[in-house]
């Protein structure tokens, strides 16, 4: 087994992505590897306790174990619910093709 493991820790703003790549010892687990990357401190607003981390798009825990290669990704609270936001563009869609069609009619009957 490797003493080593290469990795990378990716965390994303909306108009900015970083990836801190470095090498880890072979026993590190995702928590360990977050603060030893640097991410914390160039992005202090991160709350690792509470954040939601994954291994390659795969939600884990922060004591989760590492493979060599993997990317460690902090994710950041949604600010709307995407379910609502769906709801929400399917109403304002439905109005509009409703008042196309009120407009139509009234077009017609002139």
């Amino acid at each position: 087994m490797a003493k080593h493991l290469d990795i990378e820790v990716c965390y994303a703003l909306p108009h900015e992505q970083r990836i801190f790549a470095l090498e880890v010892p072979a026993d590190c687990d995702v928590e360990q590897a977050i603060k030893r990357s640097g991410v914390l401190e160039a992005y202090p607003q991160i709350e690792l306790a509470s954040a939601k981390v994954g291994i390659f798009g795969k939600m884990c825990k922060l004591n989760a174990t590492l493979r060599d290669k993997d990317r460690i990704e902090i994710y950041r609270k949604l600010i709307a619910d995407p379910k609502e936001s769906r709801r929400q563009k399917v109403e304002m869609e439905r109005k509009k093709a409703a008042q196309a069609k009120q407009k139509a009619n009234t077009d017609n009957a002139n």
